[in-house]
């Protein structure tokens, strides 16, 4: 099936917020399993060689994700209109309705009616061991779609994260084309591309977001040191899970980030999203590089604090009550420069 024959919904593109933060990025679909035992008082060391096994569930639930939706949904939360570049399935029905009813512009998203939507099926038992299978499925159409076709007079930033790989290195080269400043947040996918390709997507970037391992193996790949790439990119964010974050600009600044105290952990899934979400409602803002990390923090302490990706929620007072509780001080209360 060609591109032009997918399914778009198309939006009013409007005004305001609408559609200045372009997240480009994957959908998909995660059933979550909790198997009650141990999988290695299941698998014999002698039989690795013919494993056929299956492991009864006592618990499943179906929720949605992906990088793309998982930013937009939080972005949504603090009151911005993001629009989303990506490919799903004939199932996202339901998902784009409940994005739209969140204020999250989806008539970028191409939905492929004879795929379905990315899926990916992890099963934890009680030792927090997991086999995980993911289905690549629509997504590996996501390279199909113009990025710079999404692009309105309004647009601010795009946020390329985690998704099928060449379209992620074509996602940020248009955006450069279009004049619109680049988050590369290749994540988990700094394994899947080479050093040249990272490169080629962070490259010239407003900013570039990993966690320290991630931000490990980028160094590794590229053969590049934190300075050099200081003189390639604006701003380097490295997440440090429980320490916080770290934000080195290219000036030579290096902003420590304190983390937001965790009431109870429940799920780190998904906390990464929520804290590039809480960092570019900041930067799109124009607030200062600290306020911009503090807010990630915040967000991501409310992921961090559920079970799934999408399931906590927060108003903007509430998110601005917590960001004072921990830092003292409460967030801007107006745009400082909007884009």
């Amino acid at each position: 099936m060609r591109l032009e024959e997918t399914t778009m919904v198309k939006c009013d593109h409007g005004n305001g917020t609408q559609g200045r933060i372009l997240v480009a990025g994957s959908l998909a679909f995660d059933f979550i399993m909790g198997f009650p035992g141990r999988f290695q008082e299941h698998i014999l060391p002698e039989k690795l060689h013919i494993i056929n096994l299956s492991f009864l569930v006592d618990r499943m639930r179906k929720q949605r994700g992906g990088c793309a939706g998982n930013i937009g949904y939080t972005l949504a939360l603090l009151g911005e209109k993001p629009r989303l570049v990506a490919a799903a399935g004939g199932d996202f029905g339901s998902y784009r309705s409940y994005l739209e009813g969140l204020g999250v512009d989806t008539s970028c998203i191409a939905q492929h009616p004879d795929e379905m939507t990315a899926t990916c099926m992890i099963t934890t038992d009680k030792s927090n061991n997991q086999i995980t299978g993911f289905y690549v499925g629509a997504m590996a159409r996501a390279r199909e779609i113009s990025l710079k076709a999404c692009v309105t007079p309004s647009t601010c930033f795009a946020v390329v994260a985690p998704d099928d790989p060449p379209a992620m290195l074509r996602h940020a080269c248009e955006a450069r084309e279009a004049g619109v400043p680049v988050i590369f947040d290749p994540s988990f996918q700094v394994i899947a591309l080479d050093g040249e390709e990272l490169m080629r997507g962070a490259d010239g970037a407003k900013a570039l977001i990993l966690n320290d391992y991630e931000f490990a193996v980028f160094l590794e790949k590229t053969g590049l040191t934190l300075d050099e790439l200081r003189q390639r990119i604006e701003l380097v964010v490295v997440t440090l899970g429980e320490r916080g974050s770290r934000i080195h600009t290219r000036e030579g600044r290096d902003i420590e980030v304190a983390p937001v105290r965790i009431q109870q952990v429940v799920d780190p899934t998904g906390a990464g999203d929520a804290y590039r979400a809480g960092f570019v409602h900041g930067l799109v803002r124009g607030e200062d590089l600290e306020v911009c990390g503090r807010k990630g923090s915040v967000a991501a302490a409310y992921a961090i604090e559920n079970y799934g990706t999408q399931s906590f929620t927060f108003t903007v007072e509430e998110f601005n009550q917590r960001y004072f509780e921990n830092y003292g001080v409460r967030p801007p209360a107006e745009a400082l420069a909007a884009c």
